[in-house]
């Protein structure tokens, strides 16, 4: 069979820092990285239902000069161990290397841009209107959204302006990443069932 031939996978599209782990601004040390609760769990039992699981990052670290493309290469590296180590397979992890005031007419992954959701589905063959952004910021939930994503916020404290918008609505609202995958699974199957 032919890639081409080969039907759209849907995805999750994880943030990384404040959705998965803990928020630690600039960090790239590996021996500092603390998963949130029900994360694993959750991302199990969405890989279950047949998501591909990406990371769509804003590191702009890499710009800032905080840390080197090597030690971010190394988390990554981290990362891949720490889901395959769960049993979870990481089809992506894409990131945005610009400082926010930086190339802000022509970066177009920044997040809320939706540049790095279209890499993505170009490049592991995603069906964005079947996929998913978890975020803990609006700038996530617009990013997929923009991307043509439902989006769930994980309200857990991390976004602080709230400023409205016409794509920064999320499709729903938790304070706990378990509750977020159980949202999304019960909405497959919803529509499985219709």
């Amino acid at each position: 069979m032919l890639y081409s031939e080969i039907p759209p996978a849907k995805a999750i599209f994880l943030d990384k820092d404040g959705t998965l782990v803990k928020d630690v601004p600039y960090n790239v040390d590996p021996a500092r990285v603390t998963f949130e609760p029900g994360v694993f769990e959750g991302l199990g039992a969405l890989q279950e239902e047949g998501f591909k699981l990406v990371i769509i990052s804003n590191q702009s670290g890499l710009a800032l000069q905080r840390f080197s493309r090597s030690q971010l290469d190394a988390l990554i590296e981290h990362f891949n161990f720490i889901f395959k180590k769960n049993g979870l397979k990481l089809s992506g992890f894409y990131y945005c290397p610009h400082a926010p005031s930086e190339g802000r007419e022509t970066c177009t992954c920044r997040k809320p841009q939706p540049g790095l959701f279209f890499q993505a589905a170009e490049d592991l063959n995603i069906n964005l209107v079947q996929s998913w952004m978890i975020g803990d910021i609006l700038n996530d939930v617009e990013a997929g959204n923009r991307a043509g994503c439902r989006s769930i916020l994980i309200n857990n404290g991390n976004e602080t302006e709230w400023l409205k918008g016409p794509f920064r609505e999320p499709d729903y609202t938790t304070t706990y990443f378990l509750d977020a995958a159980e949202h999304i699974i019960t909405n497959e199957n919803s529509i499985a069932n219709a």
